[in-house]
């Protein structure tokens, strides 16, 4: 499957919104891609599989927890086994559960945590050996605005994100010297299934909050992330792209 030529990207949470436009936009390389997701089927994942061989990528999908460790690691070390190396590490996968702080159960809290951040130390943990190994690589994580602004009702989400980004800054600085850059993407309002079943009164309310007036597009997210795992940004590490369309400056 694997051309030693091309490259090999690993994209968690890659089954179907940001994630999917993330990896149609790889697939523009011909590069081989493998998608983890933990969908409860395979429709979604099968859907985006066929998308990509269209394109003429042939691709594959996994359903892994990428928070649990041991899960991670397994998949990981089978991917390196088969493709002796992984080029890039789009770490995607998130969830929420939105409750103010005073109704918020230790479950919900747990599960963000473990889901949109733990999965961000397992998978990057994974990879690092081998990229530092190979003296090259571009992991990206995707956080998100409110993770540098809060919002209220998303403490656990909050918290998730901005911990992605401090997380971000500190393994920049530990593999920079051997040629790994390690960045993240913070979308702001994002015109996916979720914000599309919001009512339009809050869709209105959000877009009053964003300079541009509009909501982005997954593939607006999909441009940034690709770039910084590009050589034009061979310079640029232990940043966040704000993604937002100036909801943050």
């Amino acid at each position: 499957m694997n051309d030693s030529a091309s490259r090999v990207v690993v994209i968690t949470g890659g089954s179907k919104g940001i994630g999917r436009t993330i990896a149609l936009k790889f697939a523009q390389e011909k590069a081989s891609i493998v998608i983890l997701h933990y969908d409860a089927d395979e429709n979604e994942s099968e859907s985006t599989l066929k998308m990509l061989a269209q394109q003429g990528v042939e691709a594959e999908s996994h359903r892994v927890d990428v928070s649990s460790f041991s899960a991670v690691d397994g998949i990981f070390k089978d991917i390196l086994s088969r493709f002796q190396k992984i080029d890039v590490l789009i770490n995607n996968a998130g969830i929420t559960k939105d409750t103010l702080l005073m109704r918020m159960t230790e479950a919900d809290w747990d599960a963000v945590i473990n889901i949109n951040l733990k999965s961000v130390f397992n998978c990057t943990q994974s990879v690092i050996r081998s990229m530092v190994k190979q003296r090259s690589g571009k992991i990206v994580s995707i956080s998100s605005v409110v993770g540098q602004i809060g919002n209220a009702g998303q403490a656990n989400y909050s918290a998730s994100k901005a911990g992605i980004m401090g997380f971000t800054k500190t393994i920049a600085r530990e593999v920079a010297a051997r040629g790994i850059n390690v960045n993240a993407v913070a979308p702001g309002f994002i015109d996916t299934d979720m914000t599309a079943m919001l009512p339009e009164k809050i869709k209105e309310a959000f877009i009053q909050q964003i300079p541009l007036g509009k909501l982005g597009q997954p593939e607006d997210v999909a441009e940034a992330v690709y770039w910084l795992c590009s050589d034009g940004a061979s310079y640029i590490t232990g940043q966040v792209i704000h993604v937002s369309g100036g909801m943050y400056m």
